[in-house]
């Protein structure tokens, strides 16, 4: 976790704010919902051609993968959302230990103050938005703590608890497709309470928890596990949709959570006072499944 990436907190730069503008005019859905079909076609040829694509222009380390042959899956979103090696990820074996559950880049992280939440330097989003106004959730987390971390293209793309809880509710948020890096962190107001995506809401040993799931320009869907396959309507919707499958089950700290078909965001969310953040774990690190990041003073270490 000592590895530092471009800051959001860095002041928007001309680029940033043309590449912005751009957003703005581009048919987002429509984009995305291309990039769905397209990253589950499996001619050969299509497959082949992407994937080799995406190698050239990340580092992409295999050797993780159970599958470490690039040109073996079915389709780029098969490579893309790849498992990894048991192993490849160690999880923190501490009681009280929060652990990261992806890998990504911390964006932001700290206390939710006046009922917002820090998106990048002189950026700010509420609870009540990125809720979706649910008053309950959001009396739930007032005054607690929040984490931001970003999964660019080539990190590995499932998302895991990052504690032990049962599932209390899952629900899907319609919303824009902004890009989700820092580039537009820094430039789009309220990044990730206007995009579309899904709260799962979580009750643990040391009180609730929530993931979201951030949605972002060519991100075809979402998916967890105990939801299945989260795909945008092919109308737009405005209200909020509660998916109830799933409800009730129960996770254990590290395991599988669902994942992100393209890279996006997670918003961690705690109740207050219930965790204390690692010194370590600052804006613009780098960081690693399983690795811990905040610990609770509920649980003996």
């Amino acid at each position: 976790m000592t590895d530092r990436v471009p800051d959001s907190d860095t002041p928007a730069a001309l680029g940033d704010r043309l590449f912005a503008a751009l957003q703005y005019v581009l048919p987002k859905h429509l984009l995305s919902r291309l990039i769905y079909h397209v990253m589950r076609a499996e001619s050969p040829a299509v497959r082949k051609l992407i994937i080799s694509s995406f190698l050239r222009g990340y580092d992409v380390n295999m050797a993780e993968a159970v599958q470490s042959d690039p040109f073996a899956y079915r389709s780029f979103n098969d490579f893309f959302t790849r498992a990894l090696k048991p192993g490849a990820r160690p999880i923190d074996p501490a009681p009280a230990a929060i652990v990261s559950p992806v890998d990504g880049t911390l964006s932001q992280r700290g206390g939710i103050h006046d009922g917002k939440i820090l998106q990048a330097k002189g950026q700010h989003y509420t609870l009540a938005e990125l809720l979706a106004n649910d008053t309950e959730a959001v009396e739930a987390y007032r005054d607690g703590s929040f984490a931001c971390i970003y999964l660019a293209p080539y990190n590995y793309h499932r998302i895991h608890m990052p504690f032990a809880g049962r599932a209390l509710s899952t629900v899907y948020v319609p919303g824009d497709l902004f890009s989700v890096n820092a580039a537009t962190a820094r430039t789009v107001p309220r990044l990730f309470s206007r995009n579309e995506r899904v709260i799962c809401d979580f009750d643990t040993t040391i009180g609730r928890m929530a993931m979201i799931l951030v949605g972002a320009l060519f991100v075809g869907s979402m998916e967890t596990v105990h939801c299945g396959e989260i795909n945008p309507p092919p109308r737009p919707r405005k209200a909020a949709v509660r998916i109830d499958r799933g409800n009730g089950r129960d996770f254990a700290r590290g395991e599988e959570l669902g994942r992100f078909n393209m890279g996006s965001t997670v918003v961690l969310l705690f109740q207050r006072n219930r965790v204390r953040w690692d010194d370590a774990f600052t804006s613009q690190m780098k960081v690693q499944l399983g690795r811990p990041i905040a610990r609770t003073s509920s649980i003996p270490s």
